[in-house]
């Protein structure tokens, strides 16, 4: 492999996001259990907000490549951008409620919201690892 191309960014996007789902079912009936619903439902929160944000990641830095390459006609980058804050601002009102109506553990919201750091790291390694192979 001599570069990285722009299908394996998106690929280890895509695959992160799958590793987010795998952990984050495995780890919805543990923490129901050890710590109750509200806790597991600020996991859930956490981890979709995170998952979110690498998505919205990906549509970005999709739109800024196309730009870069100029190969396909590139999607208008106000809206890409509008987007983004869009995202932005909604995970701030999704926080805010979530923390405000529900009384789990924070720890479990932060859990949720590391996953998304988690599922990339495990997936940046496999493509080192791919990549040096």
């Amino acid at each position: 492999m001599d570069t990285l191309t722009d299908a394996d960014f998106k690929r280890t996007i895509w695959s992160a996001l799958r590793l987010m789902g795998v952990v984050t079912a495995v780890a919805v009936p543990l923490v129901w259990w050890k710590m109750g619903w509200q806790s597991a439902l600020l996991l859930v929160t956490g981890a979709a907000i995170s998952g979110s944000g690498l998505f919205e990641w990906l549509r970005l830095m999709t739109a800024v490549m196309v730009r870069m390459d100029g190969g396909e006609r590139a999607r208008p980058m106000g809206m890409v951008l509008f987007g983004f804050f869009l995202r932005l601002g909604l995970t701030v009102a999704v926080l805010y409620v979530s923390l405000k109506f529900l009384n789990g553990s924070v720890y479990a919201l932060a859990g949720g919201l590391a996953l998304g750091v988690f599922a990339l790291t495990v997936e940046g390694l496999r493509l080192m690892k791919a990549w040096t192979v």
